[in-house]
């Protein structure tokens, strides 16, 4: 199988193998995918491997940041990953998420994400769970009663793009969110271009909805605010459909603020699709992470990644006043061990007290990193 970029007038080859994986595409649902698709292509981050000249696998690698602890990491989002059917059981998946590694490094990504069809390929080269894609249902009568004043909102289009990524990047940087992804400006052209979503934008937040079931319920794909009035003020907007649809199904994170807004809440139902990230390369991802204040640690560490040698090796990793270093040291008998899936999890926030307990940590005394990654780690996109 032979692995390289697709060119913008080769969009279309991957249009049947995407279909023989996930489902027909009716022409309509492929004219806006299809756009996604080209502008992958354009940037030379749309993948085929192909044997014979027929495409029998595909991916992607999106250009975007995460946000870690109120800062913006560069991150290739891993998207569409195919095998054609008849393909499958020869390796050429595992085959092309190695190859795409190795392009996530030379594109200088230091973090990649994906949404697994399956954990074990993904594990198998490092990638491993850290975060989730949530939806909660919410009662559209309880943010009617959430009391707000007017703030200015206006509608918003393509032409907008440039400033809903701003006003969305101060969001995620003022909350310190961890997690959520930020997308550059020709993406959000064309996610603002959509058909049938509507899109507000106040001076400091953004909201994104569209009528679902029938036009009896909505559905908040996005909302996000630096401020207590605007966050208010947004949600009314969501609530004042109270009087067609009975409620709201939301993509929030686990600590979104709307959650304390109603007066009552008693219990909720709440959807979780996975994540995973793989830490591609080390130092550089320590480095462009945020990290909470007043937090410090000097920890040894010891890295097996066999998949990405230049991460592998004795390590010494110093966080203090929110900045985090990780240089080259000699031989620590007292290091903390893990390969790529322990590093990637402890990255997200997972506590060193259950990565030990399932032996992705071993070794040293990493107590004090469970503070210094603290994250509750979301997405507000799937991709």
């Amino acid at each position: 199988m032979e692995i390289r970029a697709l060119a913008p007038d080769e969009a279309d080859a991957v249009r049947d193998i995407r279909a023989r994986a996930f489902g027909p595409l009716p022409d309509e649902v492929w004219a806006r995918r299809s756009r996604m698709v080209r502008q992958a292509a354009e940037a030379g981050r749309q993948f085929a491997g192909l044997d014979g000249g027929t495409v029998v696998a595909t991916g992607a690698l999106l250009d975007m940041t995460q946000w870690w602890h109120g800062r913006a990491v560069s991150a290739a989002g891993v998207s569409a990953i195919t095998v054609a059917p008849e393909e499958r059981g020869r390796g050429l998946g595992r085959r092309l998420m190695a190859d795409l590694l190795e392009r996530c490094a030379d594109l200088g990504h230091p973090l990649a994400m994906l949404y697994p069809a399956t954990t074990r390929l993904y594990r198998s080269l490092g990638w491993e769970h850290a975060g989730a894609w949530h939806h909660v249902d919410l009662s559209t009568e309880a943010l009617r009663t959430i009391a707000a004043e007017r703030v200015p909102v206006r509608r918003a289009g393509p032409g907008d793009a440039a400033e809903v990524a701003a006003v969305v990047g101060r969001a995620h940087r003022t909350a310190r969110d961890c997690g959520p992804v930020g997308w550059p400006e020709a993406r959000w052209r064309v996610y603002l271009d959509g058909p049938d979503a509507y899109h507000y934008l106040a001076e400091d937040g953004f909201l994104s909805y569209q009528w679902a079931e029938g036009n009896t319920g909505l559905e908040v794909a996005r909302l996000v605010a630096s401020s207590e009035r605007t966050l208010r003020a947004l949600w009314a907007i969501v609530g004042s459909g109270s009087s067609t649809a009975e409620s709201v199904r939301a993509c929030v994170s686990p600590m979104d603020p709307v959650l304390w807004l109603p007066r009552e809440r008693e219990s909720e139902a709440v959807q979780r699709s996975q994540w995973m990230l793989r830490v591609v390369d080390a130092p550089a991802a320590i480095a462009a992470r945020g990290y909470p204040d007043g937090v410090a640690a000097g920890v040894p560490m010891e890295i097996d990644d066999p998949q990405r040698p230049a991460n592998s090796g004795h390590w010494r990793l110093e966080i203090k006043d929110g900045e985090g270093r990780l240089e080259r040291s000699a031989p620590d008998a007292g290091a903390v061990r893990l390969g790529p899936r322990g590093l990637s999890a402890l990255y997200c926030g997972i506590p060193v007290s259950t990565l030990r307990r399932v032996g992705l940590v071993q070794g040293g005394d990493a107590d004090a990193l469970t503070a210094v990654f603290a994250a509750t780690p979301f997405s507000l996109d799937y991709f």
